[in-house]
């Protein structure tokens, strides 16, 4: 197939360096992509999310610093995602000197080009929330899930390197789940026999994000069936686990999501149809651990929201907790919920908040604790392979209730029912 990308004069100007040699070398990055994908054009984005911030050795830091050295600088509003550092608690992550001056570096490099220094996987959660259809270039799986799916904002699935390239150069191949076909359902998940009292726990979401996942790999999932009572801390929880789980990067939610008012506008009629009435075996997968005994909680993967903060708040109520407790969340949630005074009664009843990175993909827990318990689905996939840890998923309440009692408090009836 010959080569159908026609650049315009703009872009050719970029490629022959006279916006500078960063951005030359970030458009040949996304040129290259453009052309590996067949788009026939480059798109502008409003924004842009990065994730390559997290340290993983010498190569990021060198891409990173490599472009400082160039003169890059980002050309749309930019959010950095989570470092390998809480920059505000100094000694929370527990890694070697070496290791804790290049994620410095690193996250220092990308605030030089001009990034944000939100250090949080939920950009959403911060004040700008890109508008309806809108191309955008997000990386980080749950943040390019929850933007494509809860938004109705488009970017397709950048990539660490490819992330700050389109931030520098604000341009991205026309593909992917930029385009309308790309963007109807491929497998229907039909929920209308999960009982109410179920869909109303957040655990749920996860485990269905986590069945969504599996099922439609790197499709596009359309769950029926929910109602429109449906929490945006459920819709974060849901792809998150649909994101980690598969490859998910946009879901649909008929009478919820911006896309599906109907089925009708989102799916054939001859969509394969998977009925989710006993998420039980589901859940169980996201458990490894065995028996009731119980180290510590994690919550907030991805970061914690304003609501969740409420919500665990009220369930705290000053009781102390037996156990560890982490949450993760961004500084600017954490500087709302201060304000709120919803974060004083986590920490009175002994909670530890981490904000900038996260609790599965640092050194942050003790090595001693071995099972851990966790709202998030995600963290539950991730955390066993990523730490060495054993998991229990179970519901915000549940949770609180196995810190105060130190070990595992389920409603095993509210699953088998």
């Amino acid at each position: 197939m010959g080569d159908v990308l026609e650049l315009s004069e703009e872009d050719k100007s970029m490629l022959a360096g006279e916006a500078g040699p960063a951005a030359q070398l970030c458009l040949r990055m996304i040129v290259a992509l453009a052309r590996v994908r067949g788009a026939r054009r480059l798109l502008d984005v409003e924004s842009a999310h990065v994730d390559g911030c997290l340290y993983h050795g010498r190569a990021g830091l060198d891409f990173a610093e490599r472009l400082v050295g160039l003169g890059g600088r980002v050309a749309v509003p930019t959010t950095s995602n989570v470092g390998s550092l809480d920059l505000r608690h100094p000694g929370v992550v527990r890694a070697d000197p070496e290791t804790t001056a290049g994620a410095r570096r690193l996250m220092s490099a990308y605030t030089a080009l001009g990034c944000s220094p939100t250090w949080t996987c939920a950009p959403y959660q911060l004040t700008h929330r890109p508008a309806f259809g809108t191309h955008v270039a997000w990386a980080e799986s749950n943040a390019i899930v929850f933007v494509n799916s809860v938004l109705g904002a488009r970017t397709d699935r950048y990539g660490d390197f490819l992330d700050i390239g389109a931030a520098i150069t604000g341009r991205v191949p026309d593909g992917g789940l930029h385009q309308d076909a790309n963007r109807r359902a491929t497998i229907r998940l039909d929920c209308a026999r999960l009982p109410p009292a179920l869909l109303a726990e957040d655990a749920a979401w996860g485990v269905l994000g986590h069945l969504a996942g599996r099922a439609a790999g790197s499709g596009v999932p359309v769950l029926t069936g929910v109602g429109d009572a449906v929490t945006e801390d459920q819709l974060k929880a849901f792809g998150a686990a649909a994101a980690s789980g598969g490859g998910v990067g946009l879901f649909h939610v008929v009478g919820v999501t911006p896309e599906a008012p109907t089925l009708a506008a989102v799916a054939a009629e001859d969509i394969e149809t998977v009925r989710v009435e006993d998420l039980r075996p589901m859940r169980d997968e996201l458990s490894t651990a065995r028996g009731p005994g119980l180290d510590a909680l994690c919550l907030g993967t991805p970061h914690f929201s304003l609501t969740e903060f409420e919500r665990l708040a009220a369930l705290a109520d000053g009781e102390p907790f037996r156990i560890p407790v982490y949450v993760t969340t961004s500084r600017a949630v954490l500087a709302e919920a201060g304000r709120l005074g919803f974060a004083a009664p986590v920490r009175a009843a002994g909670a530890r908040i981490v904000v900038d990175t996260c609790t599965y993909i640092t050194p942050i827990l003790d090595p001693v604790l071995r099972t851990v318990m966790t709202t998030s689905g995600k963290w539950a996939w991730y955390a066993p392979g990523n730490i060495g840890v054993e998991t229990v998923l179970g519901s915000l309440a549940e949770c609180v209730a196995s810190a105060r009692a130190g070990t595992v408090v389920r409603d095993g009836a509210l699953w088998s029912s």
